[in-house]
């Protein structure tokens, strides 16, 4: 008969990538060790390997995981029927949101996706062009002009740039938390200097909790 998973299997995998994202996050994927790992986890190497077969399906798990709920997030607003403006506010809210909770994980998937095997950085590169499809739609939704002229993706990207680098410079218990700085991306980018200088900061609608993506 097949042995059972202990109690609290999944929970422990979810607490070494948590140490794991950290870890890589901060020496880089190649300079990190199965050792240094299971150090950070209080575990013995070979306890490790009974939750993780090698570094690389660590890797795995949290490039995937990370772009998973990504993905799941785009989808969420996108069924919520908004409209156009307030679908864009919600989607940079939410996603500004989910990069508070996973600033390792997102560092992780921005800087050593290159690192995993083929098959696998495809597939993870691909749910992130879905990411940003589903900006890309929003964006042009609002500005069907820049959709007619092939230029919603790259918009799109412009506004990713803004995204994706807050997690270099914004520090936990700063002046400005990820709350405060969703709505100013959200202004900046939609009306720009004047638009985040008048201070207005539409409300976010509402999710729906049922459907709410979970950070890791």
């Amino acid at each position: 008969m097949a042995r059972g998973r202990a109690s609290g299997y999944d929970a422990q995998r979810e607490a070494i990538l948590q140490q794991a994202a950290a870890l890589f996050a901060r020496h880089g994927y190649p300079a990190t060790s199965m050792n240094q790992v299971a150090e950070a986890c209080g575990l013995s190497k070979a306890t490790l390997y009974h939750y993780y077969r090698d570094k690389d399906a660590m890797l795995v798990a949290i490039a995937e995981g990370h772009v998973t709920r990504l993905k799941a997030l785009v989808d969420d607003v996108a069924a919520q029927g908004l409209a156009p403006e307030a679908r864009l506010r919600l989607l940079i809210h939410r996603i500004v949101a989910e990069y508070a909770d996973a600033q390792n994980a997102h560092r992780v998937l921005t800087e050593d996706v290159r690192f995993l095997q083929d098959d696998d950085r495809q597939r993870v590169l691909g749910m992130e062009r879905a990411v940003v499809a589903g900006f890309a739609e929003a964006v042009g939704a609002l500005q069907p002009g820049l959709a007619q002229a092939a230029l919603a993706k790259p918009v799109t990207m412009l506004l990713f740039g803004m995204i994706n680098w807050m997690f270099t410079w914004v520090r936990p218990g700063g002046e400005l938390d990820h709350d405060a700085l969703a709505p100013m991306v959200a202004n900046l980018f939609l009306g720009g200097l004047p638009a985040l200088a008048a201070g207005h900061v539409p409300a976010i609608p509402p999710s729906n909790p049922t459907a709410e993506v979970t950070p890791r």
